[in-house]
């Protein structure tokens, strides 16, 4: 019997052990994956056009896996070595910190947290197990562990810290920005004191709702779908002074309009695309692009089907066209949702297919820079603490 226990006991053990070396592998393969398309090769002029660009992302989830940013990874669409292979100036970098069960565009609850599961199996601190404030604090750890032990990645809080990173790549392009995002401010967990303790560990972006109504606001795939709150008032102002960007990606109709009354700078839109062409609730209408348009705002077009109704650089562009076309050029940039468990069909590396798409759909060569980080780097230099 005795033979038997300490048989079963170091299966156990064993057990455990490959669950926690491969379950976070596992789950992210099956959440970030990539779709089968041929892509037409970009030509000369768009590979020369993409070198010369400076180009942004408004947002990519990679800080919540358990993988490092700094090594090529087989799974996921971002690092280090595939944004310098896609020539990727800077990376904005989201917090997820919450993620209900039974995920869906149209009516979460806030009552559960697949992300637990998640934080366990990863064997991040146990702080982070039940707090999304925690989370976000190991996310902001994450990066900064990764720029200290790898030179080529850049921490952007300021102005000034943009101003250092183009001089610098104008001599060495594999440098790489990286900035914090936050993907829903219930991550403050009702403490108005939290934001301050957000920003100083780096975060300079945040998104009010994600996908379910908080102390702060409705979201768009929420139960209520409610408009801004006063706490929420109270923290966007405070984001404004504090020069946190403000992004209404998966906000409600209502909490838009509320968001858009009481801005006083430039406002976002991370990841999305346009209700004209891919008619998903989270996507925006013509008015809200009018709005944020208004206020100097750039919204940046997903890579995923829920985005643009599909997965290829022709319907990312076209996404981009009717932003454009709509309410000019200024206002509309690049916003993949890399690694946010969705299904894309190219990578950080290949995102010269979409300067390639937007080249063959007849924009201009200075209308692709804008649209590639011009818009991108302008709004951050009208918001960001100089």
């Amino acid at each position: 019997m005795k033979k038997l226990m300490k048989t079963l006991g170091v299966l156990l053990v064993a057990a455990v052990v490959v669950f926690f070396a491969l379950a976070p592998g596992y789950v992210e393969r099956q959440f970030n994956t990539m779709a089968v398309v041929s892509h037409r090769a970009p030509t000369d002029t768009a590979i020369a056009l993409h070198t010369n660009a400076t180009i942004v992302d408004l947002h990519g989830d990679t800080l919540m896996w358990r993988r490092s940013i700094l090594r090529s990874s087989d799974r996921g669409h971002i690092d280090l070595p595939r944004l310098q292979q896609g020539n990727v100036a800077l990376q904005v970098l989201s917090s997820v910190t919450k993620s209900p069960k039974g995920l869906n565009y149209d009516r979460n609850t806030a009552d559960t947290d697949s992300l637990v599961a998640l934080a366990i199996a990863q064997r991040q601190p146990v702080s982070t197990w039940y707090s999304p404030f925690e989370r976000s604090l190991w996310h902001a750890r994450k990066l900064a562990y990764a720029v200290a032990e790898d030179d080529r990645l850049m921490s952007v809080r300021t102005v000034s810290d943009i101003d250092t990173l183009l001089a610098a790549r104008a001599s060495d392009a594999t440098l790489v920005g990286g900035m914090l995002s936050i993907e829903g401010l219930h991550n403050l967990e009702g403490d108005f004191e939290n934001l301050q303790r957000l920003f100083d560990a780096g975060f300079r972006m945040a998104g009010i709702t994600h996908f379910f109504d908080n102390e702060l606001a409705g979201s768009m795939h929420g139960v209520a779908k409610s408009g801004l709150t006063d706490f929420g008032r109270r923290v966007v102002v405070e984001m404004e002074r504090l020069g946190m960007i403000v992004d209404l990606a998966h906000l409600s109709p209502t909490a838009i309009d509320d968001v858009l009354a009481l801005v006083t700078k430039p406002v976002v839109v991370s990841h999305g695309g346009v209700q004209a062409l891919c008619k998903v609730n989270r996507n925006l209408t013509d008015r809200q692009i009018r709005r944020i348009a208004a206020t100097g705002g750039v919204i940046g077009i997903g890579y995923w089907a829920g985005a643009v109704c599909g997965t290829s650089p022709k319907e990312i562009a076209a996404a981009i066209k009717h932003v454009r076309d709509l309410v000019g050029i200024d206002h509309v940039g690049l916003g993949s949702d890399f690694d946010g468990a969705v299904r894309v069909s190219f990578d950080t590396s290949q995102i010269v297919l979409v300067t390639d798409a937007l080249k063959q759909a007849g924009f201009a060569d200075n209308e692709i820079a804008a649209v590639l980080g011009g818009n991108a780097l302008r709004l951050f230099r009208a918001t960001l603490p100089r």
